[in-house]
């Protein structure tokens, strides 16, 4: 009895411990896909790399919310998740302008936006050690903007549709909300320099 005992246990823990780790594999996944995505992309595969792009997005959505129903959030998923984001997003969009599928002015402004919160957040860990990525409302909001129209531009070369005037609309919120998230970020990270400084 005690030796069923003591094999439930172990089928638990190994149960509890898969998962822990269920969503940083999920996240990995989705990192692993950028490169097929955008071969995918660049080789007219479109239709396919539409449904992969599609199958990432909802890989983000289930990876949060596996680690918030199950409380397993971990340090190493706070960096995990969001670089397979930011890789998923700035490398579909770059490849997109590559093949002419998107404005070079918009692809400049999110990747500038990108390496300027990815610098902020390298400084403020070297001076603190203590920064935690934390997204705000508007860089969550413009995340979404951001796969929308990828989907979009996608689905328009690889299922045919036709949508120009949605299209250009999504282009003009990704601008206006890649230039609020920085400004913001901006503002923040000079707030918290100035009450550095301060001893604040």
């Amino acid at each position: 009895m005690e030796v069923d005992q003591h094999s439930a246990q172990q089928r638990v823990g190994a149960a509890t411990g898969l998962i822990a780790w269920l969503p940083n594999l999920i996240s990995f996944a989705r990192l692993l896909a950028v490169p097929v995505i955008l071969y995918l992309i660049l080789t007219d595969g479109t239709v396919p790399a539409f449904w992969l792009f599609i199958a990432a997005g909802v890989s983000d959505a289930v990876d949060g919310l596996i680690a918030k129903q199950f409380r397993v959030e971990s340090e190493i998923g706070s960096y995990l998740d969001p670089l397979a984001d930011k890789a998923l997003l700035a490398g579909v969009y770059v490849t997109l302008a590559v093949v002419g599928a998107i404005p070079l002015w918009l692809v400049f402004l999110i990747v500038f936006r990108d390496l300027m919160i990815i610098g902020g957040v390298l400084l403020f860990h070297t001076l603190t050690r203590t920064l935690k990525i934390q997204p705000l409302f508007i860089s969550k909001t413009n995340t979404l903007f951001h796969i929308v129209l990828a989907g979009l531009i996608l689905a328009k070369d690889g299922l045919g549709l036709e949508w120009d005037y949605g299209l250009r609309m999504m282009m003009y919120l990704v601008a206006a909300t890649t230039f609020l998230s920085g400004a913001e970020y901006v503002l923040r990270w000079g707030y918290r320099a100035v009450t550095m400084e301060r001893g604040e």
